[in-house]
């Protein structure tokens, strides 16, 4: 392979050899090639460094998508323990702002991007701010989209099914006399900053159910009303999927 390193030296070796030195044609030759090589190398300098801001903006990336929903590789005794702003509020951020500062949500548990500032979560590595809008997250710095899609609908993440089923320390099912002194309530963030604690009854066959429910790690309780005997438990949601739990009351009641 010819460099120019290779070029300089027979030029040398040309100019002190040969009285009658280099043409011009030679001379020209030379300058070509040189300029060849020299352009070469700067289309492989660029290309690096664009290569380099494109793995950088696909971990930028990732690190939001982290923030927004958490990481499901993240785990504690067997079940999904992080849902960064979406387990904690409810909802999908307004922006990507909310992901740095609280824009007014009690619940809200930020910033979701260790050692990061704000101004550098917002832009792709050449510059550009993130196009954020409902599960999509683009980059356009580099002169083409680079998408991150992180759920396959909103309702996914903040509008999930929960059903249970409860029976007494024999397997008995509640009869329908007793339905009434069952209490189950669900608490989880309302979306807009605060916790709603809905309840119901369960049915003749101990079944229940809450609809409408965000993705991330809540709080069951079934409450016995004659003896105010409670019963507490952690739920996880997951995006897209039903969730389900068989409740057994230690006593029996029916």
């Amino acid at each position: 392979m010819v460099t120019a390193n290779t070029i300089m030296k027979k030029t040398t070796q040309k100019i002190i050899g040969d009285s009658n030195g280099f043409t011009l044609i030679e001379i020209v030759m030379v300058i070509i090639i040189l300029g060849i090589l020299a352009g070469v190398a700067t289309m492989q300098f660029g290309s690096n460094i664009d290569n380099a801001r494109f793995e950088a903006t696909k971990s930028e990336m990732n690190a939001l998508v982290y923030a927004i929903v958490g990481n499901q590789q993240i785990t504690s005794k067997g079940a999904r323990s992080e849902f960064g702003f979406v387990g904690d509020v409810g909802n999908l951020p307004p922006n990507l702002d909310a992901l740095y500062f609280n824009p007014g949500y009690a619940t809200w548990n930020g910033p979701y991007m260790d050692g990061s500032s704000l101004a550098s979560i917002k832009a792709d590595e050449w510059g550009a701010d993130y196009i954020f809008q409902d599960t999509l997250i683009r980059s356009v710095g580099s002169g083409q989209n680079i998408d991150k899609v992180f759920a396959v609908s909103t309702a996914s993440l903040i509008s999930n099914r929960f059903d249970g089923r409860i029976v007494d320390a024999s397997g008995n099912r509640p009869s329908a006399s007793y339905l009434d002194s069952v209490l189950i309530r669900l608490y989880y963030p309302d979306g807009i900053g605060g916790i709603v604690s809905p309840f119901t009854n369960p049915d003749t066959k101990g079944q229940f159910n809450f609809t409408g429910i965000p993705i991330g790690m809540h709080t069951l309780e079934i409450i016995y009303l004659p003896e105010n005997d409670t019963l507490s438990h952690s739920v996880t949601i997951n995006p897209g999927r039903d969730a389900s739990i068989d409740i057994v009351f230690p006593a029996d009641l029916w």
